[in-house]
């Protein structure tokens, strides 16, 4: 099992020498054809008596027997066996994302099925796993915003968080765009990199409690200042009956018009060298990503090593091993004598 895994691990840079094996089977059969001829034969009517049974007798094909095993290890050797180390370093510059995601009760709506908060929730998961370089953090809003995830890398955390988001249960009731839109810029502030993302994602307007702190356009300010580029996505089918769904209540239905401010959305997207998009299903938020994901590439380059070390020196030894083993059995208890 070890010369298994050891050979597993083992190339080849010269594989054609192995045709020298072919010589093996001619070297037999010259051996048993010069074997034959040096034994003297005689008439007889029985050849019990002249079997005799001794070490020197039962040895006579060892020194063959090596010298075959002698060749075919400097046959291994020619043909140079190495080990492969495969290495890969990976240089370049990622992009720090933050998404910015609306929470807010009117995201439980299911003019997109199951609901808008749970097709966002998917399409962000499959986002997150498709930029495996970047850093990316989480911001969720209603009537107040939380940093829910910071910058990381950590892929398997972010899913988790985004996997465990429900409208509704963490913040208070209410949109509030600007306060959202300022916390992810915050969370980009202390960023080292160039470029610096958010996409902001929600369903809805301005809607602040009082306790609000800053506007939309405050945010979009400190966001021009900070040299953060944002895009931004109004979910929603359009003006419909919506059926708003709240934890612990039985759904209501009430119909409304489309209340999302495509020119606050718009506006912000624009001065900060973004792009505004508008979903009204999933297939159309999964190109709304997949579009954002071509606009903002990562520069990674990937450099691949492929490391040899020679492994000839073991079949080397073993093949003088067995010429030396041969030649100690010609010399002491095969010798001949005249």
């Amino acid at each position: 099992m070890m010369l298994y895994d050891w050979f597993k691990e083992i190339d080849f840079a010269q594989p054609l020498v192995f045709a020298q094996f072919a010589w093996i089977p001619v070297l037999i059969w010259w051996y048993v054809k010069k074997y034959d001829r040096k034994q003297a034969t005689i008439r007889v009517s029985t050849s019990q008596a002249f079997m005799v049974s001794s070490a020197k007798n039962r040895l006579r094909h060892l020194p063959f027997i090596l010298r075959l095993l002698a060749i075919s290890c400097l046959i291994f050797a020619l043909a140079r066996p190495q080990k492969r180390n495969n290495q890969q370093q990976t240089q370049g510059e990622g992009i720090d994302i933050v998404l910015c995601m609306d929470v807010s009760g009117s995201m439980g709506s299911r003019d997109i099925l199951p609901s808008r908060l749970d097709v966002a929730k998917q399409v962000a998961e499959q986002f997150i796993l498709s930029r495996p370089v970047d850093r990316i953090g989480v911001v969720i809003f209603s009537g107040e915003a939380f940093s829910l995830v910071p910058l990381t890398t950590d892929k398997n955390t972010l899913v988790t968080q985004i996997r465990s988001l429900e409208a509704r249960r963490y913040l208070a009731d209410g949109t509030v765009i600007g306060e959202g839109l300022a916390t992810a810029v915050d969370r980009l502030t202390e960023s080292g990199v160039k470029s610096k993302v958010i996409i902001l994602l929600t369903d809805g307007k301005e809607d602040p409690p009082e306790t609000r702190l800053i506007d939309p356009l405050t945010a979009l300010e400190i966001a021009k200042s900070k040299g953060v580029k944002v895009y931004t996505i109004g979910m929603g089918a359009g003006p419909s009956a919506i059926v708003e769904i709240t934890p612990n209540k039985p759904a209501s239905k009430n119909p409304v018009v489309d209340f999302l401010d495509e020119e606050l959305l718009r506006r912000i997207a624009e001065q900060t060298g973004g792009k505004y998009f508008r979903a009204r299903d999933k297939d159309a938020l999964e190109g709304i990503y997949s579009q954002i994901d071509k606009l903002e590439r990562s520069k990674v380059e990937i450099m691949a090593y492929k490391r040899y070390e020679e492994r000839f020196l073991p079949f080397v030894l073993a093949a003088l091993g067995f010429l030396v083993i041969e030649l100690m059995l010609r010399f002491t208890i095969l010798k001949r004598f005249p």
